[in-house]
């Protein structure tokens, strides 16, 4: 039988944090099913779920099923306003989410629990936040087994003038509007703030992948005892501002994370994530045994797909899903 288990966890700025423990009880604790009848049993993995912008754990809580029917023990987290993480009083953007939330559930994860191995799935800007944490807190790049990301890039949406006219022209709609009013053009359950997506759009529109509120030059002038970005991002808030030339820059510390990544782009996705943008984000990371794969027709694929069918369509159940599950027994650990 499959159980859903809330637990809140308390972020350094006041949240409180849904993360979402789904099992499947009639697996044996300790063991997978076999990918293949001659493939030898491993260990439960423990697997950490991120969504995205517009979204809650329905995102995530149909791969979440599958994998939980594997053995394997997922966890899904919700970021604040969203799902039933609270509502915060102060604006937030992606990093704030990377800063505080990831922080709170990963200190949950290893610290309370304890678990010994983890891997991440994440879908759309949940990559991105997982990819602001980690460079935040290197301290648990080599904590992680694997990660997968469906559809994730941060500054390559723009690869000609027609592509920069309508992120520019759907940033004037946000302001202009104050939020993306998501459940009526039917994005996801969830509206969006400008504040928020102003992020997005800055990345893109300057391809660029620097902080909202981390100086580059505080950065630099920390003693080493306290010369790491978490710890200067607990000192700083959301609404610091200052020029954005002297902006800490994440795509110069991506290389840093070494952890073996699966990254998944959609062939169908022409706005938020297509091809060549998760291309370009993925190429910044180091490890030389990641592996890149767009899902489409032309390559013998089901489906095209969107941003969204990528990760919860029934397509992508029959071939994306055990392509995933078979990257996490590859790192079992």
């Amino acid at each position: 039988m499959m159980t859903e288990t809330l637990k809140l966890v308390s972020t350094k700025d006041g949240e409180q944090i849904a993360v979402w423990k789904i099992v499947d009880n009639t697996k044996d604790e300790s063991k997978t099913d076999v990918l293949t009848t001659d493939a030898p049993r491993v260990k439960a993995q423990n697997i950490l779920l991120t969504h995205g912008t517009f979204s809650d754990k329905q995102t995530c809580l149909r791969i979440a099923h599958y994998l939980a029917q594997l053995g394997h023990h997922c966890y899904i987290m919700e970021w604040r306003g969203h799902g039933a993480s609270s509502i915060p009083t102060d604006k937030f953007n992606f990093e704030t989410v990377a800063t505080y939330d990831f922080e709170a559930t990963f200190r949950y994860l290893f610290a309370e629990l304890k678990l010994d191995n983890l891997h991440c799935v994440t879908h759309s800007g949940g990559g991105a936040c997982l990819t602001m944490f980690l460079i935040q807190n290197p301290q648990y790049i080599d904590q992680i087994n694997s990660i997968s990301m469906f559809a994730c890039q941060v500054y390559g949406a723009v690869s000609n003038p027609i592509s920069y006219t309508k992120i520019l022209a759907a940033k004037v709609f946000t302001r202009l509007l104050g939020f993306i009013p998501a459940k009526k053009l039917k994005m996801g359950p969830f509206n969006e703030s400008y504040y928020t997506m102003n992020q997005w759009y800055n990345w893109n529109l300057n391809k660029d992948f620097k902080s909202s509120f981390i100086q580059q030059s505080k950065f630099e002038t920390t003693t080493i005892n306290d010369n790491t970005p978490s710890t200067i991002a607990s000192k700083n808030t959301t609404s610091h501002t200052v020029s954005n030339n002297s902006h800490f820059d994440y795509r110069q510390h991506m290389p840093t994370i070494t952890t073996p990544i699966y990254a998944i782009s959609a062939k169908g996705d022409h706005f938020i994530s297509p091809t060549r943008g998760c291309q370009l984000f993925f190429d910044k990371f180091a490890n030389p045994n990641n592996v890149f794969r767009e899902y489409s027709i032309s390559h013998g694929d089901l489906d095209d797909y969107t941003h969204s069918r990528i990760m919860i369509s029934r397509n992508a159940a029959t071939e994306i899903w055990p392509t995933v599950a078979a990257w996490i027994d590859e790192h079992a650990g």
